[in-house]
């Protein structure tokens, strides 16, 4: 059984609804977009449950799109369920034709009806169900109700006797005819649906026909034969028949009344999306969100909790105990329990840094996903992130890259290209201090208002410079922006810790491996002196930044935890060991600085390890060169900080 549906039409709440606690989430093979699995039984019988990424159409865009249909025609499923958002049904009856014309057993889930009662929308849903020649469901999945039937139709699924079948213009019926015939290859769809998609231009069958079809020449010429007979391609003429047959099924199906009255979700929903209102409510979002929750409770309490009260007295001194009481051997000590062991790193680091902060922030992110506040932010910055490259999905990373660059990194999975993702995951990395890494810094140069702005504004400049150059200098070209906006939601609390628990344990079974790989990498270092040799060739770049050579041990210890570096910073503050203009210089570079361990092997799981070589490279250089010119800047500007 596999869900489809645009994003934000409650398909998550209704899979965890369906599969309860038994879920897995993994990749899709070949890809980086996630799927889940769950699994259910209903009267004694096991059912497979899928739940894909939003899609709008057969003919995919984005990324998430692709991996949906190549799930559809890979897995072949025994039921479709099709969840659409009951408001915008006019516009969402486009999928719902397709995967009928795709030959598919369709189910038509028709969520959130209390909100489209609330917009004077009614239905006849037996009618419908006449009409499409399928069951259909009306549901309202955060409250629960309609979700039963969902599960009575899966046991006893029944078509009805006589399908849906748009029929389109003369001519191009007869190319569907015509192309239907000269196919003999298979491709997970019907032969009706493989022409339609073909004479759509679709990129991805288009290259498997010309591999496998030898009439491939004439499907092709019967194809630029149809689009010799229009002004628009074929694409937009068949959505527009295919709208004049949903708005005739519409007619028959709805009543539509005229809602005057606006509600305090639509008005707050309007001001979220106005610069002049919205900005200031996402700086309180950032500030209290992302900030405070994810930073300040998240990375800071609960960090520091679990190590002094959990590893410290308890588990720490017990593994100790037993390595040195059982292991003779003093290397095998030290890669399990020395400075950089996998234990005493890898394993540490992984459940007293990642799991505090996976939590927080995975909660933070549902109720900012369920309560739809995440497509207004988008709509929001839109404006901005086009300049570099980029549109406004992008800022849902760089929001969260504010509380931590290890979940930002692995969220530029919803930007829609590989350059896109490229690009985010390299200003991520480049310009974004994390919130513990942005705290230290905030309180060192708290003293100093004209540095603090000095600081701020400088990592912006960089920002926008960089963005624009990388933007101007990646292959391909920045995907069109559009996003689905649902209403403003007061998200349920067993929703958002169900989704946040999952997609943490899962998370977290991934990073794991790569922190105690990591941890034995350096410990190799360690124990083969390239550290120590990293921390000396370090010295020449130091004097050059008019920085003391001390300054190289807090770079090395950021690559470690952001904030360790800064705290080094500290410490040389409180010994006088930094003037005012060498700690603005030693800030911004290290703000650039490369990211921490745990971003670093997040991107090398993202991005790959040749990419995120040359990134690593290009922020060394570009952190170096950023703090060069400030140092050389500054004694002329003369300024009193």
């Amino acid at each position: 059984m596999v869900l489809v549906g645009s994003p934000n039409v409650g398909k998550s709440v209704i899979f965890n609804y369906l599969t309860g606690k038994y879920v897995a989430v993994s990749n899709y093979p070949g890809t980086t977009v996630d799927i889940s699995r769950g699994y259910s039984k209903i009267n004694g019988k096991a059912y497979e449950f899928i739940d894909t990424p939003g899609m709008y159409s057969l003919i995919p865009i984005t990324e998430e799109e692709r991996v949906s249909r190549m799930l559809l025609c890979q897995e072949k499923p025994d039921i479709v369920l099709h969840v659409i958002d009951a408001k915008n049904i006019r516009r969402m009856l486009h999928l719902t034709l397709q995967l009928i014309d795709m030959g598919f057993p369709v189910v038509l889930v028709v969520n959130l009806i209390d909100e489209a009662k609330k917009n004077g929308i009614f239905f006849k849903l037996e009618c419908l169900s006449d009409i499409l020649g399928i069951p259909v469901i009306a549901t309202i999945a955060t409250k629960g109700l309609g979700l039963g039937k969902i599960k009575e139709e899966v046991q006893q699924y029944s078509p009805g006797k006589i399908r849906f079948s748009l029929l389109y213009s003369p001519n191009i019926e007869q190319a569907i005819h015509s192309i239907s015939a000269k196919i003999k290859g298979e491709y997970g769809l019907s032969r009706r649906m493989t022409a339609l998609l073909l004479i759509q231009g679709d990129k991805i069958l288009y290259a498997l026909a010309n591999h496998k079809e030898r009439a491939f020449p004439e499907v092709l010429a019967e194809v630029n034969k149809l689009n010799s007979y229009y002004q628009y391609d074929m694409e937009y003429i068949l959505a527009v028949e295919r709208q004049r047959a949903i708005d005739r099924i519409c007619d028959s199906v709805l009543e539509e009344r005229k809602i005057y009255s606006r509600g305090v979700g639509e008005t707050l929903s309007r001001l979220t999306r106005e610069p002049v209102t919205g900005i200031p409510i996402l700086c309180l979002v950032i500030f209290f969100g992302i900030y405070q929750f994810v930073g300040k409770f998240g990375a800071g309490f609960l960090v520091e909790y679990l190590d002094l009260n959990l590893f410290v007295p308890y588990i720490n001194p017990l593994m100790e105990y037993y390595v040195y009481q059982y292991i003779p051997w003093d290397w095998l000590q030290s890669l399990i329990m020395g400075k950089y062991g996998f234990f005493t790193l890898g394993f540490r680091y992984a459940f007293i840094i990642i799991l505090p902060i996976v939590s927080t922030f995975f909660f933070m992110f549902a109720i900012l996903e369920d309560s739809g506040y995440l497509p207004r932010l988008a709509m929001l910055m839109d404006f901005i992130f086009k300049k570099i490259g980029l549109n406004g999905r992008a800022v849902i990373p760089f929001a969260l890259g504010l509380g931590c660059g290890t979940m930002a990194v692995m969220v530029t999975r919803t930007l829609e290209t590989r350059r896109e993702r490229t690009l985010a995951t390299f200003l991520l990395s480049l310009t974004i201090p994390c919130s513990a890494q942005l705290g230290v810094i905030l309180a060192l140069l708290s003293d100093s208002f004209l540095s603090l702005t000095i600081w701020g504004c400088y990592i912006l400049l960089i920002f926008g410079i960089v963005g624009r150059l990388s933007g101007s200098l990646l292959p391909g070209n920045s995907s069109s922006f559009y996003m689905e906006i649902p209403p403003l939601r007061l998200p349920m609390l067993s929703n958002v810790l169900h989704k946040a628990f999952i997609r943490m344990w899962w998370y977290f079974i991934e990073i794991l491996p790569i922190f105690i790989i990591t941890s034995i990498v350096l410990w190799i270092g360690d124990r083969t002196g390239v550290l120590t040799y990293i921390i000396y060739s370090m010295q020449p770049v130091m004097s050059s930044l008019s920085l003391p050579i001390e300054t190289a041990q807090p770079f090395l210890l950021g690559f470690f935890r952001r904030d360790y570096g800064a705290a080094g910073l500290y410490e040389m503050v409180t010994s006088h060991s930094l003037s005012k203009e060498q700690l603005l210089i030693a800030s911004v570079t290290l703000t650039l600085f490369v990211p921490c361990i745990a971003q670093v092997a997040v991107m090398i799981k993202e991005r790959g390890v040749f990419i995120s070589i040359i990134m690593l490279c290009s922020i060394i250089f570009l952190a170096f060169m950023g703090g060069l010119l400030l140092s050389k800047i500054l004694p002329i500007l003369n300024l009193y900080l």
